[in-house]
């Protein structure tokens, strides 16, 4: 094995958050390179350059590794749980695939306990990291419509992405029942931004971004850090995090694409893996100081997992919505039932998120299953009354933290490198199955409403799980949290967690926006305490 010269800071992983506290750091004058697994993305490759890009939605850019099984991928086994772990290991992580929807965490997700008495408070709240929202938003360029009542104000939005045939049709239904719905909040140019084009509709956000007007990191963040000064190495697949005599970390070991294995040496590691990949990095690093996993004197890194379990719901519509068009993920959303009413028989609440139609591969083969388009001659009728005529929503269910909700260490699985894979054991508590009953049946009252002549919804859905949190908590009591409020490790003082793992609760929100924002928080303090060393 080789050393290399030690570093200022080392990043591990290139994704959301490690783009985002890279580039805070390389701002500040910070010697800093970051270690990524994967390799930098080539736009002209995406699905959606190719007549076939549904297929490869089935198989080289599916969302789970254990379909994909690209180079940089590692295994996940997640047959203890309903929900299969979605992600992508490459520069942007899994913001390449993402589909840009961008919300924030509301205020009172961060006192849950003082609210609801569920769960725990966050040491930090959505006043401190206000700044950082809007910091985040400006280097992401963000769309959206300001005056959200469900929110506090939120200024220098992009204009919103057009909701669409299929949001405004939506919208009447929201207003017929006096429910809350606004225009979604995107990750996605609407006009040109920091060099980047705007959307023109180019295909499904979720296969990669070809024009470049989604900001994944690997075009928004990146370029600004690289221009900074921050090096960036691919292809570095890293094993462990390694201790010095004091306790403190030395940096880490990884193998390079020829694997071949090597000892970057630093001063300061961040870890920047998300929800699953962190806690498998540091239970992988156990040692004598942390035989139960690096940092895990308290006993929760890899526990209190929270996924988002996801409901579908279906309308179909006599009248054409053009369903098929525009980004996925992004054309309205409703907050009606977000927050706590205990009349509902659940605490915490719920987002539901319009989506987009399917394609035309995926209305005929899910039309045909479902027994709806039948063989034959009247096939072509059948897909021409479905195609663009169907409404979708998501209903993403706040998970609360469990502690038997964890990632482990498979005993037997593992990856090209012999590295353990991480095994997930999770099961929906009580408080979700019946949250996630009660977004289905509002769901389909909202379809109704708008005129759907059909309904259809179940949930959680098996290939949802992309928001992956809380797994090394954030928290002040060294006893019940992994990072204190600036993300620093409690038993490892250079040691610092900047991604969704750190989350205390999960809110019903995609938590991109949040984590990205808490990162950066967490760099400005990495900046402040070394000035003032």
């Amino acid at each position: 094995m080789a050393g290399l010269p030690p570093v200022d800071i080392l990043i591990v992983g290139a994704g959301a958050t490690g783009a985002a506290v890279a580039w805070r750091l390389g701002q500040a004058g910070l010697d800093v390179l970051c270690l990524e697994q994967g390799e930098h993305m080539d736009p002209a490759h995406y699905p959606s350059t190719r007549p076939d890009w549904e297929l490869a939605r089935l198989q080289d850019f599916h969302v789970s590794p254990n379909v994909r099984r690209r180079e940089a991928d590692y295994p996940i086994n997640d047959s203890d749980s309903p929900i299969a772990i979605a992600n992508f290991n490459a520069v942007g992580g899994s913001t390449i695939l993402f589909s840009g929807h961008f919300p924030r965490f509301h205020p009172s997700d961060f006192r849950v306990r003082s609210l609801d008495g569920v769960a725990d408070d966050w040491p930090i709240d959505y006043q401190q990291l206000a700044p950082y929202f809007a910091l985040n938003d400006r280097m992401m360029g963000v769309s959206g419509l300001g005056g959200d009542p469900a929110y506090p104000p939120i200024d220098g939005l992009l204009p919103p992405v057009p909701m669409g045939r299929l949001g405004a049709c939506l919208g009447r239904g929201f207003n017929r029942l006096g429910w809350h719905w606004w225009p979604a909040y995107a990750a996605i140019a609407t006009r040109p931004h920091h060099g980047r084009p705007p959307c023109i509709n180019l295909g499904p956000c979720n296969t990669g971004c070809a024009q470049g007007a989604k900001a994944s990191t690997d075009v928004s963040y990146w370029p600004a850090a690289r221009q900074s000064g921050v090096r960036l190495q691919t292809g570095a697949r890293v094993s462990r995090v390694t201790l010095d005599a004091q306790g403190k970390a030395s940096g880490v070991l990884y193998f390079d694409a020829t694997g071949n294995e090597w000892q970057q040496l630093a001063r300061l590691v961040v870890l920047a893996c998300n929800g699953v990949g962190t806690p498998r990095l540091l239970l992988n690093s156990a040692c004598p100081a942390f035989p139960d996993g690096l940092a895990n004197r308290s006993g929760l890194v890899g526990r209190n997992l929270m996924l988002h379990p996801l409901g579908y719901v279906e309308g179909l519509f006599d009248e054409a919505l053009d369903s098929q068009l525009g980004p996925q993920g992004c054309s309205i959303y409703s907050h009606q039932f977000y927050e706590t009413d205990s009349a509902r028989g659940f605490l915490r609440g719920y987002t539901m998120q319009v989506l987009r139609g399917p394609g035309l591969l995926e209305t005929a083969t899910s039309g045909f299953l479902r027994r709806e388009i039948p063989p034959g001659p009247g096939f072509a009728a059948a897909l021409r009354e479905r195609f663009g005529h169907l409404a979708a929503m998501g209903i993403i269910v706040e998970d609360l933290p469990d502690p038997d909700n964890r990632v482990t260490l498979d005993g037997e699985l593992t990856d090209s490198h012999g590295i353990p894979a991480p095994k997930i054991h999770y099961t929906l508590g009580d408080n979700s199955r019946r949250m996630l009953a009660h977004g289905l049946e509002r769901g389909k009252e909202v379809m109704r409403a708008a005129g759907a002549r059909r309904t259809a919804a179940f949930g959680p859905v098996r290939h949802t799980g992309w928001h992956l949190m809380g797994t090394a908590r954030m928290g002040n009591d060294p006893a019940r949290a992994v990072v204190d409020a600036r993300g620093r490790c409690h038993d490892v003082d250079n040691l610092y967690i900047v991604d969704s793992s750190v989350f205390v609760t999960s809110g019903g929100v995609n938590p991109a926006s949040t984590m990205q924002a808490i990162a950066l928080n967490i760099a400005d303090g990495i900046v402040a305490r070394r000035n003032a060393a």
